[in-house]
C-alpha cells in the first residue's frame, strides 16, 4: 500500500477472493478508492479505460485460478493498444505451486505473450522493488500491462519496508532521443517532398505529442490522417485532418496514402486493418517511421528512414530544425498537392441519408452536436466503433477510448466506467452495439453503486452487425447464427439495476432522447433502434488494395 502510494494510484479496480483477503484487508485501511466491479474482465477494462482517460497507470486487484484467468482478454486488448496498467493476482502458497491446488493457475505463464512484463512473487523482501518496476516497465518506453502474482503466504508475512527511489533495469532502456542524423535525413525528405502525408497513430497520443504534431503538419503543410488508435491526435476540425485512414477510412485519406510521395508514420503499427495489402501500400512513396519501439520498425512494411525515439521528443526536436530551415524549402511547393486532397474530399466525403427509419449515422452526428465534440466516447467493437470513427469529429486526445488491435467486445462499457471514475464530471458515453453490450452487461450494478453516471448508446440492429454485413457482401447474404432477435428489453433492463431507460424509434425522437439522457444524473441506456441492415462504408476488402473501396 505504501509503493502504490508513491506510485500515485488513487483508484483500484478489483474483485476481491480468498487469495486476497489478506491484501483486501490492509486495502481497507488506506484513502485509495476501490471499485468493486462485477467481473474480473470488467475490472481489467476498466483500469484500461482509467488509464486511456487520464494518462495514468490503471490499477486491478482479483483473485487467484478463475479470477485470474478472467483477467486475460482485458490484458491481452491493453497489450495491442499499448495501455499502461498494471495487475495484481492472488495466487496460492508458494508450497501449493506446481500441486493444482485449488483455485491454482500458473497466471505468469498464461498471460506471458500478453504482457510486458510478468512477476511471481516469491520473497516478501522483494515486493517493494517489484511493484517500483512493474509501475516504471508499464509506463516508460512503449507502455504495456504488467502483471504481479501474490502468493497467499507472502501476503500474509512481513518485511521492513526500504524505500525505493530510483529503479534502473540493466537489459531494459528505452531510447527516448532520436539520432539526429536520422532527423537530417527527414528534413531532407520532407524539402524534396511535393506531396507529403503525416500518418498519426496512437504512440502520439500516449506521449502527449498531439500539440507537437500539429505544429509539425502546419509547418510542412502535409495533410494528416490516423489509425483508429489515432484519433484525437491530430483536431478533427482543423483543414489539413483528412479522417481516418484504412478499411474504414475516409475516401481522400485512403487515396492520399496512395498517391503521396512521402508518408510520415508517427506512432503507429502499420497494422493490416490499416494497409490492406501491403504490397501495394504507399508505393508511390519514401517512408518515415517514427516510434519508440524498434520491433515495430518495418515490422509490417518496409521503409526508407527509421527514426526510434519517443514521438513528443522526436516532433520537439524536429519542429526546432525547420524552423531553421527557409519556408520556401519547406512548404512553398504543396498547393497542387493540398488543392487535390481537397478535391478528394468535398468529391468523396461520408455520407448517408436518413429517412423514416433510424440511420446509426445520424446518431453519432447527434451526439456529437449535442456534446460539442467534449465527451469521452467510448466504444464496443464492430459497426458502432467504426461509424463513431467516423462521425463523431475528436478534436483533442484521451477522448476516444476503443479496443483497437484486440477489437475486444465487451470492452467499452467497463472502459467507460473507468474513464468517469478519472473524470467524475465530464460525460462519458459508450456507444454500443445491441450484440457487445450484452457481454459485460452486468457493470451497470457497478455504474449504479458508485453512481457514475455513464451513458450507454445502443445502436440497436438485432444483429451481430459487423458479421453481418461480411455475411451480406462475401457469403451470399447467409446470416449464419448472427440474428439477435431475443436481446433484452434494454429500457427495462436498465430500470432493473436502478438506471434510467430511453428509447428511440423514428427520427425525431433520438435528439430528445439524447438530451434528456445527458440531462440524468445517473447511468442512463438509451435504446435507438436503427436501420437493421446498414452498412459501415467506405470498406477496403480483406486483402485489397486500400485504394479499392466499396462506397456503398
Amino acid at each position: 500500500m505504501k509503493v502504490l502510494h508513491e506510485e500515485g494510484v488513487d483508484t483500484i479496480f478489483g474483485y476481491p477472493g480468498g487469495a486476497v483477503l489478506d491484501t483486501y484487508d490492509e486495502l481497507v485501511k488506506t484513502d485509495i478508492k476501490h471499485i468493486l466491479v462485477r467481473h474480473e474482465q470488467g475490472a481489467v477494462h476498466a483500469a484500461d479505460g482509467y488509464a486511456r482517460a487520464s494518462g495514468k497507470v490503471g490499477v486491478c486487484l482479483v483473485t487467484s485460478g478463475p479470477g485470474a484467468t478472467n483477467t486475460v482478454t482485458g490484458i491481452a486488448s491493453a497489450y495491442m493498444d499499448s495501455i499502461p496498467i498494471v495487475v495484481f493476482t492472488g495466487q496460492v502458497n508458494t508450497n501449493l505451486i506446481g500441486n493444482d491446488a485449488f483455485q491454482e493457475v500458473d497466471i505468469v505463464g498464461i498471460t506471458r505473450p500478453c504482457t510486458k512484463h510478468n512477476y511471481l512473487v516469491k520473497n516478501v523482501e522483494n515486493l517493494a522493488r517489484t511493484i517500483k518496476e512493474a509501475f516504471y516497465i508499464a509506463r516508460s518506453g512503449r507502455p504495456g500491462p504488467v502483471l504481479i502474482d501474490l502468493p497467499k503466504d507472502m501476503m500474509r508475512s512481513s518485511t521492513e519496508y526500504k524505500p525505493i527511489n530510483e529503479v534502473r533495469l540493466r537489459a531494459y532502456n528505452p531510447t527516448y532521443e532520436p539520432n539526429m542524423k536520422q532527423l537530417d535525413r527527414v528534413i531532407s525528405l520532407i524539402k524534396k517532398s511535393r506531396k507529403p502525408l503525416v500518418f498519426a497513430g496512437g504512440g502520439v497520443i500516449l506521449s502527449g505529442a498531439s500539440g507537437e504534431l500539429k505544429k509539425f503538419a502546419h509547418v510542412i503543410k502535409a495533410p494528416v490522417t490516423s489509425t483508429l488508435m489515432g484519433l484525437g491526435a491530430f483536431p478533427a476540425s482543423d483543414p489539413l485532418w483528412l479522417g481516418m485512414i484504412g478499411m474504414h477510412g475516409t475516401y481522400c485519406a485512403n487515396m492520399s496514402s496512395s498517391e503521396c510521395d512521402l508518408l510520415i508514420g508517427i506512432g503507429v503499427r502499420f497494422d493490416d486493418r490499416v494497409t490492406g495489402k501491403t504490397s501495394t501500400f504507399a508505393s508511390n512513396a519514401k517512408i518515415v517511421h517514427i516510434d519508440i519501439d524498434p520491433t515495430s520498425i518495418s515490422k509490417n512494411i518496409p521503409v526508407d528512414t527509421p527514426v526510434v525515439g519517443d514521438c513528443r521528443v522526436t516532433l520537439e526536436r524536429l519542429n526546432k530544425l525547420l524552423k531553421d530551415e527557409p519556408k520556401k524549402d519547406i512548404s512553398g511547393h504543396r498547393e497542387p498537392w493540398l488543392d487535390q486532397v481537397m478535391k478528394w474530399k468535398e468529391t468523396r466525403p461520408l455520407t448517408y441519408t436518413q429517412k423514416d427509419i433510424i440511420k446509426p449515422q445520424f446518431v453519432i452526428e447527434k451526439i456529437w452536436e449535442l456534446t460539442k465534440g467534449e465527451a469521452i466516447i467510448s466504444t464496443e467493437v464492430g459497426q458502432n466503433q467504426m461509424w463513431s470513427a467516423q462521425y463523431y469529429r475528436f478534436d483533442k486526445p484521451n477522448t476516444f477510448i476503443t479496443s483497437g488491435g484486440l477489437g475486444c467486445m465487451g470492452f467499452g462499457f467497463p472502459a467507460a466506467i473507468g474513464a468517469q471514475v478519472a473524470f467524475p464530471d465530464r460525460v462519458v458515453i459508450d456507444i454500443a452495439g445491441d450484440g457487445s453490450i450484452q457481454m459485460n452487461i452486468q457493470e451497470m450494478a457497478t455504474a449504479v453503486q458508485y453512481n457514475l453516471p455513464v451513458k450507454i448508446a445502443i445502436l440497436n440492429n438485432r444483429y451481430l452487425g459487423m458479421v453481418r454485413q461480411w455475411q451480406e457482401l462475401f457469403y451470399e447474404r447467409s446470416y449464419a447464427h448472427t440474428e439477435m432477435d431475443h436481446a433484452p428489453d434494454f429500457v427495462k433492463l436498465a430500470e432493473a439495476f436502478g438506471a434510467a431507460g430511453l428509447r428511440a424509434t423514428k427520427p425525431e425522437e433520438v435528439v430528445p432522447v439524447i438530451e434528456k439522457a445527458l440531462s440524468i444524473n445517473k447511468p442512463v441506456i438509451m435504446d435507438f433502434v436503427v436501420e437493421r441492415e446498414e452498412g459501415v462504408y467506405p470498406m477496403v476488402p480483406a486483402g485489397a488494395d486500400i485504394t479499392e473501396m466499396l462506397l456503398v
